[in-house]
Formats: structure tokens, sequence, C-alpha cells
């Protein structure tokens, strides 16, 4: 056996396996027409969302994991966001357009795709009833 070559083989190993893995969240590709020419593509996780130029929105909680989405009940990551802003994005379009996006909630829009809307209330909203904006995805 070759401790030459097996040493530096075992030293990368327990180097990649103790070293955090970069998270950049999951990517998800703009469906809707809304979505193409607001947000562009997108890549969220449990803690921000980032859009296609780059601009961001933190979340400061996880508030839920299920909603109301037109009289059904659903499952879903609701946030609460930690600055709340409406961030200009994609030919020069706002994210809600009618204030400060303040919650963001996300859910299944079936066959591979993802629906996300945008909140301005000051408080967690509870259905898509009370959105300002909403966008579809492809996971």
């Amino acid at each position: 056996m070759n401790t030459k070559r097996i040493l530096p083989a075992i030293l990368g190993l327990l180097i990649a396996a103790t070293t955090p893995a970069f998270a950049e969240g999951d990517r998800y590709r703009a469906f809707s027409t809304t979505a193409e020419s607001i947000t562009g593509d997108i890549s969220m996780d449990d803690f921000s969302i980032t859009f296609a130029n780059g601009e961001s929105l933190k979340f400061a909680a996880l508030l839920g994991d299920h909603f109301v989405v037109d009289g059904s009940r659903v499952n879903a990551s609701v946030y609460s966001v930690e600055d709340p802003s409406d961030p200009e994005l994609e030919n020069g379009n706002r994210l809600c357009g009618a204030g400060d996006v303040t919650y963001l909630a996300s859910w299944s829009g079936g066959e591979g795709l993802t629906i996300v809307a945008v909140f301005t209330g000051d408080e967690p909203p509870e259905s898509s009833d009370e959105m300002c904006a909403s966008y579809t995805y492809q996971d």
C-alpha cells in the first residue's frame, strides 16, 4: 500500500466532511408572466429570498406551516420579513407596488410549481385573500 497517496486522500475526505456546505437556497425558474417580468428566477430558503437582479429579502421568522388558499387549507411556509421593503426588481418593477413587504408565503402550486405571495399588512396573513401580489415558479 502506498501511504503517500492514501494519507492525502484521507485528509481531503476529513476536510470535506467537516467543512460546512455553502447554502444558496433552492432555485426556482420564473413560470408566470408576472414572475418573468417582475422577479425573474429566484432562490429561496428558510432565511431569505433572492431575486434575479440580486435584491433580496431576509426573513425574521417562520410563522406557520399552513395557509388558506382560495378557501382551502394547504401546507405552506409563512415568513415575516426582517426589514420590510418593496425592492425594485426587473424592468424597474416593484415586488408589491403597494407598500413595504412585511410577510411572504410559499406553497405548492401542483405539478412542479411553487407559488410565492407577498403581503404588506401589520398582522401575519391567514389567507391568500390578503396578498398584494403572487408569483408562480417552476421547481
